[in-house]
């Protein structure tokens, strides 16, 4: 079983990927303002279903590579710090969009639609691939019990995070869109904790060592 100290920092992480504008966030959010909040929850299903395909695929692979290739774990310490440092750099960079800087004049999508967008916005998101690829294996441990296990653990932690700051943003899209508009110290404030934690992150990651 993954320690809570470990299990508290990989949520951290989570937390702060689902909090990071991407894809599936200017998705959820443009689909709000212009639609509704029932089409943003509709989508929203879908995104949470395309984080399970990732988990499932992610955990079945994890378990075999780290078990057959020796250096595995190095190549994605390496790869899992880097890219921390690039999220790192995209929070911090003076004209990186703001967090509701997005479109709002999307077309109207039947109920099957909106979901099959929110699911294949998520499953072609390289965003949340690298995440669980590049994070996963630094908290993984043999002692700790079984990979896969550990792996749906990680998993289950990092979904039910994004589903909540999710949830949350599509039913107070409107309202905190009008919130960010006119308050520009919390985006400038939001966006350097972001890159601050990240950054921490990315030096742990990097200066970790298999155990």
């Amino acid at each position: 079983m993954i320690p809570l100290h470990e299990l508290l920092l990989f949520a951290l992480a989570a937390l702060i990927l689902a909090i990071t504008p991407g894809p599936n966030m200017v998705y959820l959010i443009s689909r709000t303002l212009s639609q509704g909040q029932r089409a943003g929850l509709l989508s929203l299903l879908g995104v949470i279903c395309g984080f399970l395909f990732h988990i499932i695929l992610v955990s079945f692979g994890l378990t075999a590579l780290l078990f057959t290739v020796p250096y595995a774990y190095a190549v994605l310490k390496w790869t899992g710090a880097l890219y921390l440092v690039y999220l790192a750099f995209q929070a911090l960079k003076p004209n990186s969009k703001g967090l509701f800087e997005v479109e709002k004049s999307l077309k109207k999508d039947s109920p099957s639609k909106l979901f099959s967008i929110g699911f294949l916005t998520n499953v072609l998101n390289p965003k949340v691939a690298v995440f669980y690829l590049s994070l996963f294996p630094q908290f993984i441990k043999p002692a700790y019990g079984a990979i896969f296990t550990q792996s749906l653990t990680l998993g289950i932690t990092q979904l039910s995070l994004s589903f909540i700051v999710n949830f949350s943003i599509v039913l107070f899209a409107a309202k905190l869109a009008t919130f960010f508009q006119k308050q520009p110290l919390w985006v400038k404030i939001q966006k350097w904790f972001m890159g601050s934690v990240l950054l921490f992150l990315a030096a742990k990651m990097a200066l970790s060592k298999a155990k």
